[in-house]
């Protein structure tokens, strides 16, 4: 007897502890979800790496923990909304007692399901702030999914601007005060604008997610393989994919491959392309002209970054020549080029970057007078000797700060250089271009 009371004792003192461990589990849970909060501008893969770092756990404990949340709350494959709706339907046809309980059951299922919608709101950790007037949004367990289901840091700005429009708008809302329907408005407008959110959002298949995750990891981390992009997919996704299948979608993404390290330009520098490009071009790259007054701008970059760089550049202007993999002169890492030759594509190139150039707009708008000349005004009597000045202006522009360049060599008399900058034929060739138009005309 006393053995069996020993055993018993044990047992319940396991159990006691497995619960307490439960409830520190839950605690350090709750911990991990308040600090997220603050984050919740953030793509959601950046706040994991941030409280990995203030945790110290690894990063894919806490994507997991970040994405706890409930299983859809079915009965025999029926919803409870529709369920409730067959059971006050049924309920119709009952009298007395049996109408009574089956009141009593649609109130518990109602009950339920509202403590289900809490559970759900709750564990939406970057919204749950958020919840007085979320609840105002006609909210479903579809709609909570939705929500749950936004990763991307500027999608969840948007919706939490939304909703504390809405709230304010409702504080301010007194009835018979001359704003009334100004703020009963503003209300209507966030409520079709939250709405308008979520229409737009899709609920993300397997395959979606794994996309959208590799485009992530690329953008953020260059360089990164397939093997490294399917270690940092969480747990279900890591099932459902291999670093083979990885390779596939890579290339269906359009993702640059280069030795099997995958790059990409993310959408901030896509949507600055031009600005970007600039700062490239002053930075590394050129423009000048040959001898023979032939416009060249290129961007040079080496190793198999640089290559990386260049593939995708070429990508997103979709103009330009590249050249990969060409020898150093000094024999070190290879050198890739972007280069643009026709006067068609550097006119293009040098109109968008010209904005944004820093230190190269001089002879961007030397390659663009240029242009102009040889493409309307190649055979009047001044192109010539202007077009042998703009050869000695790109010479100057180039190397004026080099203190033993040869000028003599290229004719260039620097004591002149104003006088040639002041020659510029622009504003004769608008004169020049008007009249040709209103004699058409």
């Amino acid at each position: 007897m006393s053995e069996k009371g020993d055993k018993l004792r044990e047992a319940a003192m396991l159990a006691d502890q497995e619960e307490e461990l439960q409830e520190q589990q839950k605690e350090v849970l709750e911990d991990m979800k308040r600090a997220a909060e603050e984050y919740y501008t953030m793509d959601e893969y950046d706040i994991a790496k941030e409280l990995s770092k203030r945790t110290g756990k690894n990063l894919t404990e806490v994507r997991k923990e970040l994405n706890v949340y409930p299983n859809k709350y079915v009965i025999q494959e029926h919803t409870i909304p529709d369920l409730v709706k067959q059971m006050r339907v049924y309920r119709r046809e009952l009298k007395g007692d049996d109408r009574t309980k089956m009141s009593k059951s649609i109130d518990n299922l109602i009950d339920a399901y509202s403590d289900h919608l809490q559970k759900c709101i709750d564990e939406i950790y970057w919204i749950r702030k958020y919840e007085v007037p979320l609840r105002d949004m006609n909210i479903n367990e579809d709609k909570l999914s939705k929500l749950n289901s936004i990763k991307d840091g500027s999608t969840r700005q948007q919706i939490v601007d939304t909703l504390c429009k809405y709230w304010e708008a409702k504080l301010d809302l007194v009835p018979y005060d001359e704003n009334y329907s100004t703020m009963h408005k503003q209300m209507s407008t966030s409520k079709k604008e939250f709405g308008k959110i979520l229409k737009g959002i899709k609920e993300d298949t397997v395959k979606s997610k794994i996309e959208n995750h590799i485009i992530k990891m690329v953008c953020n981390e260059p360089g990164i393989g397939a093997r490294q992009l399917h270690d940092s997919l969480d747990e279900k996704h890591k099932r459902r994919s291999s670093p083979q299948i990885i390779s596939k979608m890579v290339k269906e993404l359009g993702i640059t491959n280069v030795n099997g390290s995958y790059y990409k330009f993310d959408d901030e520098i896509k949507k600055n392309i031009w600005a970007y490009t600039a700062a490239f071009l002053d930075s590394d790259g050129y423009i000048t002209m040959d001898k023979n007054n032939n416009p060249r701008v290129g961007l040079i970059a080496t190793g198999e970054r640089g290559k990386a760089f260049i593939q995708e550049m070429h990508k997103s202007i979709g103009i330009g020549r590249p050249h990969l993999d060409q020898k150093s002169p000094q024999d070190t890492r290879p050198v890739n080029r972007l280069n643009f030759y026709s006067q068609e594509d550097v006119k293009k190139l040098l109109l968008h970057v010209k904005p944004h150039l820093r230190l190269k707009k001089q002879q961007a708008d030397t390659l663009l007078e240029l242009i102009r000349i040889k493409q309307n005004h190649k055979k009047a009597e001044w192109a010539k000797p202007r077009m042998d000045e703009l050869f000695k202006l790109m010479k100057w522009y180039n190397h004026s700060d080099n203190t033993n360049y040869d000028w003599d060599k290229y004719g260039v008399d620097i004591d002149s250089i104003g006088k040639l900058e002041e020659n510029n034929k622009m504003n004769m060739m608008d004169n020049l271009e008007n009249i040709t138009k209103g004699e058409e005309e």
